[in-house]
């Protein structure tokens, strides 16, 4: 009998990177240094919306010891290359937001750094800044999705129109490592950088357009990152830039490191909203029409802000069957700080204002609340707003049971509602049901063309070449689990290239739920290349032991020497998007969820605590269960969060908490008992039937928590983050 290696997806193998995190071998950022190593910071503007007048440096500096880099040090475009160009690396003469960066200071000692940046005084020409985004007239995208006939539904006398507009507020990601960079650079050598980052071919194409060089002058690499959350996605490429610029003037190594208020000041945030909803429904809640306006504030300038409205726009109907949508949507400019990309990209905004409208809905027909969600559900064969048919097997029903039976639902609600009526302290439970694609919406895996490789090492290993990056949701781990059963060798076998422009092949960047569904099974497929090479090479049988392949491979490569395999992303035929019409195959494939979250509110103090959470999936086959569990309980803290404590105070366009003294997020005092569980339903196209699961869990939370917060007052909420104060004058208001 031949020894078979036990499959790795669905087991909890060891992370790949976890002994050298925990014993402190791993190296971030700003644990490398040099000896000629200078330190660089930028200076920022103070003003919303202006010009530059003048700049004064302070005399009692001595300033030919400094590197003082402007716009005019820019060799090639003075762009942030991505989307739009529209964003400047330095203000030449106009100001779009508060911190927007005007020049750049390096000098051997980051003490003296620190000293001269406080002396440079910039003198404004200011004007008229635009900062509520609900009066803005400057839109940078829009989208419309229409399926049926609504015009003509609203005009029926037979039917119920319910409508209600819904907010939510700017999130910081708040990762644990602050942005950071070193960057090398000379006309001579090209460009390299290492930094904190997610995606480092985006690093690659700003550096490309800012320095006008070729791919092979220009190097990107990965070091250890301490989180993401979709705010290192796009803006390394803005302080990689910064390093580049100064290391280019002064020819020495340029570290550039943001302290917590500078980064949380500086850069990019979940974009804020505005979600009018009006639906027609019949007698027993039936979805007939459903009309979405839903707006962004995108901030100063584009960035990720249409790829971000586009999600938001596609999710914002929810997992509902409805003949007849209109979705309209857009974002516009204010003279904040561009907002970008986190967790959920705009889906958790929509989504929120879908799912309290489904309550209001309940309460207007007079059904629970689970009940006009089932009368509602999506399933297999139905089809989304943007017309897409599910094909996958789907059960939200089931999901919901799993649910409403894991929080003991019905009993509870009877419970709380005799205990409300006597105690200052009233409980609720509330409830969301929601769906988030996997992988790149559209079209956008197609134009991406992704592309990753594995290759055979001299000791008779496997090496994963990709440019996904491990930021702590465990991609290295999850590759190797891959790459294990697809080959039948062991785990241990297998190990992750650390992302590096000049050795891994573009395979996308670590974003949109997609680095395990979509560049998992290119890994999956390029490991398989690879064995069929060694079996056509005749040095490897078919379904040999994982001695065999071994000693295989370490032949192959003395007779023969390099030995990869390769896989390019190819869109399946039955996948069809139209860009134009936004109507189609919005994603490969979605997760679905339902989350029931139990609160209590002190009716004396308005504090609002989540008691108790129930997050009950369907995500594919679940590769590593205790990352996945890890990373339900992460976003639903998030989510927590976003919900009841964290408030962006804006002040003349800036934000004016930036600081863990005042910018308040959830502690593990504030996180509940969080029970998960997982449907698995495997999903074929998927590497070993897996979908995307990064997102999913910050979707739900915060309207399943306002719903309770409702349900415990008998008051209509809509709005977030709900604060005290906040649920106080809306009790005052008798809302």
């Amino acid at each position: 009998m031949k020894k078979r290696t036990p499959k790795a997806i669905g087991r909890v193998v060891p992370r790949k990177e976890g002994r050298a995190k925990v014993t402190g071998e791993a190296k971030y950022i700003d644990d490398i240094n040099r000896d000629d190593l200078w330190h660089g910071a930028t200076i920022r503007s103070s003003v919303a919306r202006g010009s530059i007048r003048k700049i004064t440096f302070d005399p009692k500096i001595p300033w030919k010891e400094f590197c003082v880099v402007t716009a005019k040090d820019i060799p090639g475009k003075n762009v942030v290359a991505l989307i739009e160009g529209d964003q400047p690396l330095l203000a030449e003469t106009r100001i779009e937001h508060p911190e927007e960066p005007v020049l750049l200071i390096a000098h051997p000692n980051k003490e003296m750094v620190t000293r001269a940046r406080a002396t440079i005084q910039i003198e404004y020409a200011a004007a008229a800044a635009v900062l509520d985004f609900e009066k803005s007239d400057t839109v940078f995208k829009s989208y419309s999705v229409n399926k049926g006939d609504v015009d003509s539904v609203f005009r029926r006398k037979d039917v119920t129109i319910v409508e209600e507009t819904y907010f939510t507020g700017a999130q910081e990601q708040l990762y644990i490592e602050m942005n950071g960079v070193i960057a090398q650079a000379s006309s001579q050598t090209g460009v390299t950088v290492w930094g904190s980052m997610q995606c480092p071919y985006y690093v690659h194409k700003a550096l490309k357009a800012l320095f006008q060089l070729p791919d092979d002058r220009v190097r990107v690499i990965q070091t250890e990152t301490g989180g993401g959350f979709g705010g290192k996605e796009e803006y390394p490429s803005m302080i990689a830039g910064h390093a580049a610029l100064l290391a280019w003037k002064c020819g020495h190594p340029v570290k550039l490191i943001y302290d917590r208020a500078e980064d949380m000041a500086a850069t990019t945030k979940r974009h804020p909203s505005r979600t009018r909803h009006r639906t027609a429904v019949d007698k027993n809640g039936k979805l007939l029409a459903v009309e979405i306006d839903f707006l962004l504030d995108g901030g100063a300038y584009v960035t990720l802000s249409p790829v971000v409205l586009s999600r938001g726009t596609i999710h914002a109907a929810g997992p509902y069957l409805c003949d007849n949508v209109r979705v309209q949507s857009r974002v516009v400019k204010t003279n904040t700080p561009p907002h970008g990309a986190f967790r959920g990209f705009g889906a958790p905004q929509s989504l929120f204002a879908v799912e309290k409208h489904m309550d209001r809905i309940a309460r207007v027909v007079g059904v629970a609340p689970e009940e006009i969600r089932r009368r509602n559900f999506l399933k297999t064969g139905g089809m989304t707003a943007t017309s897409q048919v599910i094909q996958q097997k789907l059960d939200l029903s089931g999901l919901l049971d799993k649910a409403l039976k894991k929080s003991n639902w019905k009993t509870k609600r009877e419970k709380f509602l005799k205990h409300n009526k006597t105690s200052k302290i009233k409980k609720g439970l509330g409830l969301a049901t929601f769906l988030h694609g996997a992988g790149f919406t559209g079209s956008g895996e197609r134009v991406l063309a992704s592309k990753v490789a594995v290759e055979g090492t001299e000791k008779g290993t496997i090496r994963v070449l990709t440019a996904n990056t491990e930021i702590g949701q465990g991609t290295n781990t999850i590759f190797a689990q891959v790459v294990s059963d697809a080959l039948k060798i062991p785990y241990e076998w297998v190990e992750v290239a650390q992302p590096d422009t000049a050795r891994v092949p573009n395979s996308g960047p670590t974003v949109a739920s997609r680095t395990c569904m979509i560049v998992g099974k290119l890994v999956e497929r390029a490991a398989l290349e690879l064995e069929g090479k060694l079996i056509d090479s005749g040095l490897l049988e078919k379904n040999g032991e994982p001695s065999q392949f071994r000693k295989a491979l370490v032949q192959y490569r003395k007779k023969y020497g390099e030995l990869k395999g390769f896989a390019e992303y190819i869109q399946p035929s039955h996948v069809n998007w139209d860009d134009q019409l936004y109507r189609g195959d919005a994603y490969g494939a979605f997760a679905w969820a339902a989350y029931i979250a139990e609160v209590s509110v002190d009716t004396v103090t308005y504090c609002c605590t989540v008691d108790r959470f129930t997050a009950v999936q369907e995500v594919g086959r679940v590769v590593h269960p205790l990352l996945a569990e890890g990373q339900i309980i992460g976003g639903v803290t998030q989510g927590i969060g976003y919900a009841l404590y964290e408030r962006v105070v804006w002040k003349d366009g800036r934000m004016a908490n930036n600081s863990l003294t005042n910018y308040i997020i959830p502690t593990s005092v504030d996180t509940p008992t969080i029970d998960v569980i997982f449907l698995e339903e495997p999903y074929e196209p998927g590497p070993g039937g897996a979908k995307g699961i990064g997102e999913l869990p910050l979707d739900g939370p915060a309207p399943a928590i306002l719903n309770a917060i409702e349900n415990a007052l008998g008051v209509e909420v809509n709005h977030i983050p709900l604060l005290p104060e906040d649920l106080l004058r809306v009790c005052e208001a008798g809302r």
